[in-house]
């Protein structure tokens, strides 16, 4: 597939009537919204797992713009998935190791973790060769843990029924894959050998879902990461070849976003095949990203490549040793004007941006606003 097919090109005037649009909240379309993700859209899994141990979510200036608090979100307010529910009239996701109860599933739950990848830890080990410590709370755990859960969640309801009348987000997933490959030095092109199993894992987990009753679920794509701080302090090179003109971005590490995409909309068509009565939408949040690393400056986005909250003497506002909510950090004065947050999450303004293009287009196929 061409790369550019990716990405659908807005006139930039259409592109801010879709960011300020004032959207109506929707009834009666779902009963909740289940959601399986890592950082993007964890909620509060993270921080709970860890035992509200001293981490940098767990304290301002994480969670200071719209929560005025931290949540255990990795963003200074809310993450993509708050703003779907807000247009479905739902309560926020509760993190699904916060409770126990019907009543706390009622409207939604997130299975979400920071720092979850798509492969299990062996799995991972198998086609990388790296070792990890790290807990695996992968997308097949958070199955695992939503299959145990769904007596408490349907609450005594049928099972099937429940999943049926459920709009459910497969990810943001896979990044951290990566992530682990990209931090250790992994050569890309070593890295990029991983794509298949990740892609497989994410269609594994649609199958899945699908077979339990699951009828309408979002797979999202991956972020344009060449665009990202912690990657641009990574692989900076004196050779202005290396990057994108219009953007400052690293060519070749969007070239690998693109290429994860292409593959999972492969992954997602062949899901479609197999079950041609689910509703599989795929949300391009790459491309909805890039437009506005490419039109920051008229969407009112002030040095987009810089981390809002960051190590402010360092290049991009960013350090690998003194991160946001260190002492040694500082945060920008409108975080509503930076896309990054803390060089390696995004600002709620960014967030609030992407969820607007998949909730009314036209980066979603349909927009979700037109499910009901």
């Amino acid at each position: 597939m061409d790369s550019s097919k990716l990405m659908l090109s807005v006139p930039i005037s259409l592109f801010i009537l879709v960011i300020n649009l004032c959207t109506v909240p929707m009834l009666g379309c779902f009963d909740r919204i289940i959601n399986f993700g890592d950082s993007i859209s964890d909620t509060g899994n993270f921080y709970l797992l860890s035992g509200k141990a001293k981490t940098s979510i767990g304290a301002l200036p994480y969670g200071e713009t719209y929560f005025h608090h931290p949540t255990g979100r990795w963003s200074d307010g809310r993450v993509i998935v708050d703003f779907v529910a807000e247009q479905f009239n739902f309560p926020f996701l509760p993190p699904s190791v916060g409770g126990n109860t019907p009543e706390y599933f009622q409207r939604g739950v997130n299975f979400a973790v920071g720092g979850a990848a798509a492969l299990n830890n062996s799995e991972f080990t198998r086609i990388s060769g790296l070792n990890t410590t790290l807990a695996d709370n992968s997308l097949w755990v958070q199955l695992q843990f939503f299959n145990n859960l769904l007596p408490t969640i349907a609450n005594g309801s049928d099972v099937s029924t429940m999943i049926r009348n459920s709009l459910i987000f497969v990810g943001e997933i896979g990044g951290n894959d990566y992530n682990r490959g990209l931090a250790a030095f992994v050569p890309l092109e070593k890295i990029t050998t991983w794509v298949p199993y990740v892609v497989s894992a994410i269609g594994s987990a649609v199958n899945d879902l699908i077979n339990l009753g699951a009828t309408t679920l979002v797979v999202p794509g991956n972020f344009p990461i060449g665009c990202t701080p912690v990657y641009l302090m990574q692989y900076q090179t004196n050779r202005t070849e290396d990057y994108d003109p219009q953007t400052g971005c690293i060519n070749r590490l969007n070239e690998f976003s693109v290429y994860h995409n292409t593959l999972l909309l492969q992954e997602l068509n062949k899901q479609r095949m197999l079950h041609p009565n689910a509703k599989i939408i795929y949300a391009d949040y790459y491309g909805m990203l890039l437009n506005v690393y490419q039109n920051a400056n008229d969407l009112g986005f002030e040095s987009p490549l810089f981390a809002c909250c960051g190590f402010e003497a360092s290049q991009y506002h960013f350090s690998f040793t003194h991160g946001c909510g260190d002492e040694q950090s500082s945060v920008c004065v409108d975080p509503s004007k930076a896309l990054s947050w803390d060089g390696i999450h995004l600002t709620e303004a960014s967030y609030h941006a992407i969820a607007n293009g998949i909730l009314n287009g036209p980066y979603s196929d349909p927009p979700l606003s037109k499910l009901c």
